[in-house]
């Protein structure tokens, strides 16, 4: 029997790779381990570098993942246009999802406590210290651990290279790391489900204020990929009337397709005055109920006071990362109205089972959050991508391997 030259190297291949798997997954389940990967690795201010790396022995707490896709994040972007968190060298992509490819010995359920094998689809949630005085006295609030991590925000370690999703595999290391196995949702809605946490979670927030319900008229600033997803999920639990503000058409189509029944271009109402006339023409006469807060952008969180009703709420989920500050009367802003005000940050490892289960709601009342993906790119096009991505040319753009 002639055998090619090229099937000798296959025949190889598989031999060290099964050699390999008996020494650095001892005790573990393993699939097909590469002995490299790639990452496109951010060295410095808006460049992105597709960089190789020796993919690290897998020890017995370790999940070892090759990755389907990403979602890119408005901090992904930050940190490409300006590095704010002081972290370059990094590999980005927090918004991540693949197929678990290796299991250390120890690993047998994720974080909510299902099984977990080689072959499931995957994605994180946050890291934390676990010796914070949140973490020791708050465990349901690990987003405000103090030392709080994210893999895609973790700068780069020889010894782990893999710490970011915008790679060919991911290498899930490390105390508090936090992990879901997410098999019955397709790559669009897992690309989606970090971004639509941001969003449930500042529902929670909201909805500790005891201000939303089914008659609630409720306002979202600022239709970014945070601020359309905040619809839907607003549209998923009941809410009948959100009223949509934002100065792009296509994103405020976008956002009558999520479920908005009220939208305003404040491009072409351009006064303050007049759309506050027209929020209170639809609600009530008196403003909106509630208001999400989405936009980055100063001038915009100080104008939302103006459109909510006296005794009503607002939730402010826009400021990420440190945009500038505005100035508003105390006065006639919070106290003379009686607002109830609560910030949203990130979230916590336990809004990702009610994330899912929204995803699936959203499946069911035909939302189509699916269709705010409108761009995908490879792993060596990432700085085209952050460029639609700060040109506004799509809503939510996406790195999915070739």
């Amino acid at each position: 029997m002639d055998i090619t030259s090229s099937q000798v190297e296959s025949i190889v291949r598989k031999i060290l790779g099964e050699i390999n798997c008996g020494s650095s997954c001892c005790g573990s389940s393993c699939g097909e381990i590469p002995k490299t990967a790639k990452v496109a690795m951010l060295t410095a201010q808006k460049n992105i570098e597709v960089k190789e790396f020796p993919v690290p022995a897998l020890q017995d707490d370790d999940i070892l993942v090759k990755i389907e896709g990403c979602g890119i994040c408005g901090t992904d972007v930050h940190e490409w246009k300006g590095d704010p968190f002081g972290i370059i060298p990094v590999t980005l992509g927090h918004e991540g999802t693949g197929e678990i490819i290796a299991l250390g010995k120890n690993i047998k359920k994720d974080t909510a406590g299902n099984p977990i094998k080689v072959g499931d689809k995957i994605v994180t949630s946050v890291i934390s210290c676990g010796d914070c005085y949140i973490c020791r006295n708050q465990p349901a609030n690990t987003n405000l651990c103090d030392k709080q991590g994210v893999f895609g925000l973790i700068p780069h370690n020889d010894a782990n290279p893999l710490t970011g999703w915008f790679a060919t595999h991911l290498l899930i290391r490390g105390k508090g790391s936090t992990y879901f196995v997410v098999n019955d949702l397709d790559l669009q809605e897992r690309m989606l489900l970090e971004l639509a946490c941001v969003c449930v979670h500042a529902l929670k927030r909201a909805n500790s204020t005891g201000l939303i319900n089914f008659n609630s008229k409720v306002l979202i600033q600022g239709l970014g990929p945070v601020g359309l997803v905040m619809t839907a999920v607003l549209r998923a639990a009941g809410v009948n009337h959100i009223i949509a503000i934002d100065g792009t058409p296509m994103r405020l189509e976008m956002a009558k397709k999520m479920g908005a029944k009220t939208v305003i271009n404040f491009k072409e109402v351009s006064t303050l005055e007049e759309r506050v006339k027209l929020v209170k023409s639809v609600a009530n006469g008196v403003g909106a109920d509630f208001a999400f807060q989405c936009t980055g952008a100063p001038m915009a969180a100080k104008d939302i006071f103006e459109y909510i009703r006296r005794g009503g709420g607002l939730c402010e989920m826009g400021f990420f990362v440190n945009n500038g500050e505005y100035n508003v009367n105390p006065h006639f802003a919070m106290c003379n109205k009686e607002i109830t005000l609560v910030g949203s940050w990130d979230y916590s490892a336990d809004d990702y089972p009610t994330t899912m289960a929204f995803l699936r709601q959203a499946r069911e009342m035909n939302i189509p959050i699916k269709e705010l993906i409108t761009h995908t790119f490879p792993l060596d096009k990432l700085n085209e991508a952050m460029e639609v991505n700060v040109a506004q040319k799509g809503i939510k753009i996406c790195y999915v391997p070739n």
